[in-house]
């Protein structure tokens, strides 16, 4: 029986609890990148520099398909409640790793080796994160809301990034320039490695999911579940999420960690201001991803795709070239917010329409490995590509890379099948629900 009302919400706060945690230490990287970089790195280019702690940012991203393996294989043998605590243990680890850092002057580049470590952990964190968290919530609510349940997982993720951009424009406001580039930009991660202590009680005392528990041998032998043979077996489905992911994560990440960099080194907008449009802009992102959500619940997924995946091919280019020409806080933060709107259809459901593809047995590490592996290649290396772009003088040639890579995830958009009437329980034996029979008609 699916959990309604108190212990409904109880779900959804544990499951995105540890995630927004999670995100937080994942994000404020990003988001104080700009005042650390120089700390680990000779002085010289400040792009140079900004480069180079993109880099490290990337590479926490190739971990996290090594993440998704890993705890994913533990969330489908051990049950999600044992992944999600691992995860937000290693995540600890690495803020403390990374709030006491030595400087480039103090360790010269032992520094950044230290800085690469902590990603190293972070990516292999978040990379059993999201699938952990995002099967647990949907394997625990009512299947009517498995939209709305999984949609607080980019409330939560967008959340965390909000305390991170808050507490950014605190410091900015509290402390010189000087003194956030010497030992502020510290802060946040000491603050990230308290908030996972407690969101490590918190995971300790849920709940595991009913339809994991219920599932008993699964739908693979014991000593299959989470392995990659019985991920092989349901190859076609992890091939799709990585191209339904593909221009998605690429358009999300553009316009939430590298946003505040670009309206800042491009647009030529003060910091503060570059962070204040980020900031106000993802806080009326996060509230409308439960709308989304809702209405997928309503609708199908498939629709809400096709419509992100429309408006991020046609729209991403002259988006981000009149990004690049704002001068002021509100043509910033109405472009800023037209773009997070328009990639809301993809964000609100990310989570839900790649767990409701596979079984139980395997679909911890079925929406963990490909979704890391889409990441790997076009969210986390989003920013670095960005760069590069400006770097070489054509810096318009990333609104085409973003746009094309959301062309290709339209196509399978429009081509895949709806997944919202999906019994969770039969997923992958070749029998389908009433009403997913009734919905495969009507598509």
């Amino acid at each position: 029986m699916a959990l309604m009302g108190r212990e409904h919400w109880k779900t959804i706060w544990v499951g995105s609890a540890g995630n927004m945690v999670e995100w937080f230490d994942w994000f404020v990287y990003a988001s104080f990148a700009t005042y650390f970089a120089g700390a680990f790195f000779p002085d010289g280019n400040p792009t140079a520099q900004l480069m180079n702690t993109a880099g490290i940012f990337a590479v926490g991203f190739f971990m996290r398909p090594v993440g998704g393996w890993l705890l994913g294989r533990v969330a489908d043998r051990r049950g999600r409640k044992t992944a999600l605590t691992l995860t937000v243990t290693l995540m600890s680890a690495s803020a403390v790793l990374i709030a006491i850092a030595p400087t480039y002057a103090v360790a010269g580049y032992g520094g950044a080796f230290v800085l690469l470590l902590a990603r190293l952990l972070q990516g292999l964190s978040v990379g059993g994160e999201y699938a952990a968290s995002a099967t647990y919530m949907t394997e625990a609510t009512d299947p009517k809301k498995r939209g709305f349940a999984s949609s607080f997982q980019y409330v939560s993720m967008t959340v965390g990034q909000l305390i991170g951009l808050a507490l950014l424009i605190i410091l900015q406001r509290t402390l010189s320039e000087d003194a956030l580039a010497g030992w502020g930009w510290r802060i946040p991660f000491v603050v990230g490695a308290a908030g996972a202590a407690v969101v490590f009680y918190l995971r300790r005392t849920m709940l595991e999911s009913e339809v994991y528990e219920e599932s008993a041998d699964g739908d693979a032998a014991v000593g299959e579940k989470g392995s990659l043979r019985a991920l092989w077996e349901h190859r076609r489905e992890a091939f799709l999420v990585v191209a339904l992911t593909m221009g998605g994560t690429l358009a999300y990440y553009t316009y939430t960690t590298y946003l505040t960099k670009y309206l800042s080194n491009t647009a030529g907008l003060p910091k503060q201001t570059a962070t204040l449009v980020s900031f106000c802009a993802l806080l009326v992102f996060a509230c409308v991803q439960p709308l989304a959500g809702a209405l997928s619940d309503r609708i199908g997924r498939r629709p809400m795709l096709i419509t992100f995946g429309v408006c991020a091919t046609f729209l991403t280019v002259p988006v981000m070239t009149l990004l690049s020409k704002v001068d002021s806080f509100w043509p910033a933060f109405g472009l800023a917010l037209f773009a997070l709107v328009m990639i809301t259809p993809y964000t609100a459901l990310s989570a839900v329409v790649k767990a409701e593809l596979f079984p139980t047995g395997v679909r911890a590490l079925g929406v963990a490995l490909p979704y890391a592996l889409a990441n790997s290649l076009f969210g986390g290396t989003a920013e670095y590509v960005a760069l590069w772009f400006k770097d070489g003088g054509i810096e318009s040639g990333f609104y085409w890379y973003v746009a094309a890579c959301a062309a290709v995830s339209l196509v399978v958009y429009v081509t895949m099948r709806e997944t919202r009437d999906v019994d969770l329980h039969r997923v992958g034996d070749g029998r389908k629900s009433s009403h997913e029979r009734t919905a495969r008609l009507a598509s």
